[in-house]
């Protein structure tokens, strides 16, 4: 969990612009975002699958030119 704490003479949108950013470094949101509902392992496997062959053809893709 992600931990600021409010600096003598901060302002309290320094504290929350501080804070936003070590949650965005520790990528809890993410975390989250991506946990937020159950998925079945077997469309989690397809997702990586089509994950996986979509960056191979930007790659080539980029290697072609």
């Amino acid at each position: 969990m992600a931990k600021t704490v409010v600096k003598k003479n901060e302002s309290l949108d320094d504290a929350l612009r501080r804070f936003k950013r070590t949650v965005s470094k520790s990528g809890t949101l993410a975390e989250y975002r991506k946990r937020e509902f159950y998925e079945k392992p077997s469309v989690r496997r397809k997702l990586k699958s089509e994950a996986a062959r979509k960056r191979k053809k930007f790659l080539i893709k980029g290697l072609g030119e």
